[in-house]
Order: C-alpha cells, then structure tokens, then sequence
C-alpha cells in the first residue's frame, strides 16, 4: 500500500488535495479524523466524511501491533501484522524515537545480522511505513524516525522517499530527524538531495578494510570504505547534518588496533559521528559481542584521537530482540542461520 494509492481512494470520494492533506496528516499524527474544533460535515465533501469510519478502519489496518517487548532502557520492540499477514519490526526508542522497517526480509545479506537470513520477502509500501510510525504515536511520543529496521532502505527507494515526505510535511517530523540509514547504494546519493525533504544519513561501514567489508556485507554495493566515506562527507557538506557512521563491533574482527587506525585516517576532518554498537547476540551465528568495557575504552581511544564517537547499547539486546529476531521467532518453521568465517 502506497500513499498515492491512499490519495486515489480519497480522491473518489470527493477528496480534493487539502482535503488529502488533512487525512494523512491526522492519520500520520495519531489523531482522531473527527479532531479539530469545528464538525467535519461543515467542510468536508459529504461523501468523505459518510466514508471517514471505513477509512480510519483501512488506515489502523495497515500496521497493527502484534506483540509489544519493553526493554530496561526505555526502548520497546514491537512485533507489527501488515495487511497481509506478513510481519515487521518496529522499534520505540528512549528520547521519543522510532526505528521503522522498510522491507520483509532483506537482500543485502549482512552476516550478522538476522534478517538477512531470509533474503528479500516483499516490499514495505510508503503508506505501510507511515503506518508503523502512526502506531508508534499510539503509543507513546515519536519526534524522531530512523530508518534502520528490517531491510535495505536504498532497496525500496521510492518507497521510503515517500514516506519521508510525507512525515518530514504534515507528518510534522524535523528534517534532522528523519534518519536514513543505507550500506551505501549510489542512487542515494543521486536521489536524496533532490527531495523538498532531505533528511539525516546514516552509513554502514562497518570496517575500514574493502575485502573484509565485502565478507560482512556480501551483496553491499562495491563502494570501498574510502569511497563511501567521500560520497558521504558531500552529502553532509550540502545539508550541513553531520553523517552518522555506523559500526557493529564484532569482538576480534572489527576492533583492532589495525581498524582505530583507519578509522582515524578515514574520518579525520570530516563532517561526522561514528556510532559504535556492540553486536546483538544471534544465536547461531558465529560471531560475540565484546565486553562493555573493552567497547568503551575503544571510544574512549578515538575520542582523544579526535573522532566524536557514541557508543550505543542496541535496543532490545536484554528481549533477545534485535535484528528480525521477533520476526524469526514468530515465524514457524524458524530458519537456521549458517555459521560463516571470516578472516580478521
């Protein structure tokens, strides 16, 4: 389901645009279609408001909460059912974020990471990724989204633009904090710039190293790090948002003294934050995660080396509830993931 498609249903019954306007906005806002100080049938097509009940039935049916998973910081996982029977996760983050999912499944193939194990199921529809921010406000306050759930946002690019265009207008979200988060596909740095709403971006490195780059993200666009890095500091340069360089930290693969180094030579200089997130334990993936400690001294040696670095607990960790974790276990039979080596 896409929000054009939600636009054409409108139209047919009388919705002309600003009549359109007012329904995504208040749907995308968690807001009644009733609300507002005057009554509806004194400004709206009658045919529209004899439709608004079915409607309002037709948006909360795109997204709706399956299971709810608080975590100890704050954060929740929500398992979200989709129209179809299919299942995403989406996350409530501490500080009134949301972490939405923008494919079933995902093609990249990142092997650590639990929904790439399935390989691409289907695309989540613009409107179906409003919808799990829609259900976030239900909930609790959202004035952020970050686009780092299930899925490849550069691999359903259409989708996800118009999703962020619509939340970054009446969706009444910030342009900063909308939060696109890719492994680096070149359209998007073609196509983002050219949106009346840009958002952040956020990038996958991961290593500085190009052959272990392409071990932990198999099927990743053959950017090296250096190239990536390069793409990404233009970017930031012309929306002036710092990029937001993220890091899973595997123990004994991507924290070596040999990565700092690059690390350093690589964001030196640049318009940049580097989120370092320890590994969210899979079971039966061949990978740990390394100890609080040994990740904060890490930080710590990059601060005093002039690399603004955060250090990030993944949400979810303590409900075994990261990386289409909820969804794997939701799904019967579960899929077995297959232990890979890779060279540190």
């Amino acid at each position: 389901m896409r929000i054009h498609t939600l636009r054409e249903r409108l139209r047919a019954v009388g919705a002309n645009p600003r009549h359109q306007q007012r329904v995504l906005r208040l749907w995308s806002q968690a807001l009644p279609q009733t609300s507002g100080r005057r009554q509806v049938e004194h400004f709206l097509p009658a045919a529209l408001v004899a439709e608004l009940p079915t409607i309002a039935d037709e948006l909360a049916a795109l997204a709706r909460l399956e299971s709810q998973h608080p975590g100890d910081d704050g954060s929740a996982r929500l398992l979200v059912k989709l129209g179809d029977g299919q299942m995403v996760e989406t996350v409530l983050l501490p500080r009134d974020g949301v972490c939405v999912s923008t494919q079933i499944g995902c093609a990249v193939g990142c092997v650590f990471c639990m929904t790439g194990t399935t390989g691409l199921i289907r695309q989540v529809g613009s409107a179906e990724i409003v919808a799990q921010v829609a259900l976030a406000r239900s909930l609790r306050p959202v004035k952020k989204v970050v686009f780092m759930g299930m899925g490849e946002p550069a691999h359903n690019l259409d989708n996800v633009l118009e999703a962020i265009d619509l939340l970054g207008t009446v969706g009444n979200i910030g342009h900063k904090n909308l939060v696109f988060s890719t492994v680096g596909d070149p359209r998007v740095f073609e196509a983002l710039p050219l949106g009346r709403v840009k958002p952040a971006l956020a990038l996958s490195l991961h290593t500085t190293r190009a052959d272990l780059r392409e071990q932990l993200l198999p099927r990743a666009p053959r950017l090296s790090p250096e190239e990536l890095v390069e793409a990404g500091e233009v970017y930031a340069r012309a929306t002036d948002y710092p990029i937001q360089y993220q890091w899973t930290l595997l123990d004994g693969i991507n924290d070596t003294e040999e990565e700092l180094d690059g690390i350093v030579r690589l964001l030196t200089g640049k318009y940049a934050i580097l989120n370092m997130i320890p590994f969210n334990s899979v079971e039966g993936m061949p990978f740990t995660r390394p100890s609080w400690e040994k990740a904060a001294a890490i930080a710590r040696h990059l601060h005093r080396r002039g690399i603004l670095t955060k250090l990030r607990q993944s949400a979810g960790q303590d409900v075994d509830g990261g990386c289409g974790q909820l969804r794997a276990r939701a799904e019967k039979p579960a899929r077995k993931t297959i232990p890979i080596s890779v060279r540190p």
